[in-house]
């Protein structure tokens, strides 16, 4: 039919290793090398596990997809604290890049603040990068404080940048006197956008801070029998109001969320809760290690993406607890959820069954959606992250062997140990060990590799070239991606998701969630505009020029 696009693919998809030498072919030796260790077909049956490389730089000139050590600090981390003063110090285009891109979702009770929605910076000129940007910064600390008078922020965070670092200012000396002039706590993350090889580095400083001046400062016991914190959890398109109401409707009390809809108020008081269940693996584990070797508190990792997904971290959370009462409760909410959606996941399950998807987020989401797309019965074909250490893919056991290069040292590494008076055991020593011998996720991620069926493709750091060639080569029927990445997967006429900030849906977690997510997937798989699409450079010159004369 006209302006139907005639993509240059094959009739059927490639096998996975020939995809992976048909793209490596294209580059010269040394890259060649390189790339080829960060790309794996999936293969069980191999005597010894397979490796990936992965958090180390990217080549230079390479379209990647990565962010920088600030967008991980401010955009990922603390970007969702709803009752933080946040201040960005530095240029004002760094400020305008964490500004409400990933749709964190924050709500406050009448009297409470909510500064998710704002965005403050010192917005950095010339003259402050030849003359230093001290003075400013504490201005603004002083204006931004001013302009919200009572109730005033629960804490000041200062997060640097580039041009901070280079120049010098001591943005730590800046905190300090701006904390005993204004008497709110003060934080600064020296953040500056080249430390570390991604966005990583930043929640690793993120969670170093948070550890240091947040965590453990106030001594508030939780309300009810089961308490826990979720961890790595961002509300991004309200999944956490979802998660908290499945865990409340099954009788647990969640303490604090890191950080979605989170609070310092609520932060202080983490170390009081008996559990930690952490979904996002890479950007807050740091967190979970250093709250269990500071406080005792054990941790799960969970998922709640995807249905089986959920009813496992459920039944494992109630199976760490180890009471009658709770399990039941646990297992009548399963089933009244269940129930509640079975029509419709039976429905997108006939549409949506037999499908192909490709991935390639942050954090752990190309491992969580995976898990949802089964729910569905779509496969996976390709799936990668932007910024995962080797430990996201093949599992902590390889924690040990993982080598620690000039990048990893730059970010500072927290040894710490018990807190006296708050180094408290939820349970004695030879239980502990049964449940990690009952629990496959107690202090255990397992990554990404185990899930993946033989002969996908497990790719770190995918760049532009890459992208394009692996979808030519093995033809998903949709690509779940970031910002950076979707529009030129839906220029090529591939149907596109984007699972940062959902495309403005959500929530996508739980339950209901998972329905919300079917009934998107549903209505981007069937849209027939994908097949309509002509770019301008299939059908006009991509240069025009004349050769004058006289």
């Amino acid at each position: 039919m006209p302006g139907v696009l005639e993509l240059e693919k094959p009739l059927t998809p490639q096998p996975a290793d020939t995809a992976i030498e048909k793209v490596l072919d294209s580059y010269e030796a040394k890259v060649f090398k390189n790339r080829k260790k960060h790309m794996v077909s999936v293969d069980h049956t191999l005597d010894t596990p397979q490796e990936i490389a992965a958090n180390v730089r990217t080549i230079p000139g390479m379209l990647t997809h990565r962010g920088c050590c600030y967008a991980g600090c401010k955009g990922v981390v603390l970007g969702p604290i709803k009752d933080a003063l946040t201040i960005v110090h530095g240029p004002i285009g760094c400020s305008f890049y964490t500004w409400g891109t990933r749709r964190h979702k924050g709500r406050s009770d009448a009297g409470e603040l909510n500064l998710v929605p704002y965005c403050f910076s010192t917005d950095m000129r010339e003259t402050d990068i030849v003359f230093g940007g001290e003075k400013k910064l504490f201005k603004a600390i002083e204006e931004g404080l001013e302009l919200f008078g009572d109730p005033k922020p629960s804490a000041v965070f200062i997060c640097s940048t580039c041009p901070v670092g280079l120049i010098g200012d001591d943005i730590n000396a800046v905190a300090a006197r701006a904390e005993e002039a204004f008497g709110v706590k003060t934080v600064a993350f020296s953040c500056e956008g080249y430390k570390g090889v991604s966005q990583s580095a930043g929640h690793h400083i993120a969670n170093n801070q948070l550890i240091r001046r947040v965590i453990g400062e106030v001594d508030e016991p939780p309300k009810t029998k089961f308490s826990l914190n979720i961890l790595g959890e961002y509300n991004i398109g309200g999944d956490s109001w979802e998660t908290e109401r499945l865990l409340k409707r099954c009788g647990i009390e969640v303490v604090s969320v890191m950080t979605g809809d989170g609070s310092i108020t609520e932060i202080e008081r983490a170390h009081m809760a008996d559990l930690n269940i952490v979904q996002c693996h890479r950007s807050i584990n740091y967190i979970a290690e250093m709250m269990h070797d500071q406080y005792a508190t054990p941790w799960l990792k969970v998922n709640f993406v995807g249905i089986q997904a959920t009813i496992k971290s459920l039944r494992q959370i109630a199976e760490y607890y180890g009471d009658a009462e709770l399990t039941q409760r646990v297992e009548e909410v399963i089933a009244d959820e269940l129930a509640d959606i079975q029509e419709d996941l039976d429905y997108l399950k006939e549409r949506l069954s037999g499908k192909t998807a490709a991935l390639y987020v942050g954090g752990s989401r190309s491992h969580h959606y995976q898990q949802l797309l089964r729910d569905f019965g779509v496969g996976t074909v390709i799936a990668g992250y932007e910024f995962a250490h080797r430990d996201d893919y093949e599992g902590r056991e390889v924690i040990p062997d993982i080598k620690i290069d000039a990048d990893s040292k730059n970010i500072e590494s927290l040894e710490l140990g018990p807190v006296e008076g708050k180094y408290r055991l939820r349970f004695p020593e030879a239980k502990l060990d049964e449940l990690k011998s009952n629990i496959d996720s107690f202090e255990y991620y397992e990554g990404m590799i185990k899930e993946m069926p033989n002969a996908t493709l497990m790719i770190d750091d995918l760049n532009h070239f890459e992208t394009e060639e692996f979808i030519r080569l093995l033809k998903p029927d949709v690509f779940f991606s970031g910002i950076k990445d979707r529009y030129v997967l839906q220029k090529s006429g591939v149907a596109s998701r984007q699972l940062h900030s959902y495309d403005y849906q959500g929530p996508y977690a739980g339950f209901k969630g998972a329905i919300n997510f079917g009934n998107d997937l549903l209505m981007c798989l069937y849209t027939p505009i994908w097949e309509m699409i002509t770019p301008p450079w299939r059908s006009e010159p991509v240069l025009t020029g004349t050769i004058g004369g006289e």
